[in-house]
């Protein structure tokens, strides 16, 4: 296994690309639960994230039914992208809203204590933008949710099969 640049103008151009709409191969979440995560999902794999064909603990979407928890779930996510152990599939590492880049992930918190969106960055100067799917937006103000608790992952890389 090796490891290959993440390719954030892909993602990002991703993000803006279905941002108001859904990309037919991937199923629409948004009435069961939220689409969030399927997006930001969506936006790594278009940033050359090679999808983990582990079951349960790893990151990939074959369909509806057949995906792993990490590819749909905000807390699944978080928990693989930032997993000890390489194995094939992005990677990422905590970061400060201010170490923020296009093409990373903020994960909020409307309650103090879930994390239940996760928005993908799509530009940071002058201020953090984002794009997102479940209430959808694309250069939306990161400011402009009404959150009480916010955790930033910037993605590193991926690793290749």
């Amino acid at each position: 296994m090796k490891n290959a640049a993440y390719e954030r103008e892909k993602a990002v151009a991703y993000a803006h690309k279905w941002a108001f709409g859904r990309n037919p191969a991937y199923y629409d979440f948004e009435n069961i639960g939220g689409d969030c995560t399927n997006f930001a999902s969506q936006c790594i794999r278009a940033g050359g994230g090679a999808m983990n064909f582990t079951p349960t603990f790893g990151w990939y979407y074959i369909n509806a039914y057949r995906r792993a928890p990490a590819w749909t779930g905000v807390v699944y996510l978080w928990n693989f992208l930032t997993r000890k152990e390489r194995s094939v599939g992005p990677f990422g590492t905590p970061c400060e809203l201010s170490e923020l880049r296009p093409g990373d992930i903020a994960q909020l918190s409307f309650d103090g204590e879930t994390y239940g969106h996760c928005p993908v960055v799509v530009a940071t100067r002058p201020e953090i933008l984002v794009a997102a799917h479940t209430e959808d937006a694309d250069n939306r103000p990161l400011s402009s949710y009404p959150y009480r608790k916010i955790r930033c992952l910037h993605i590193e890389g991926v690793v290749l099969p």
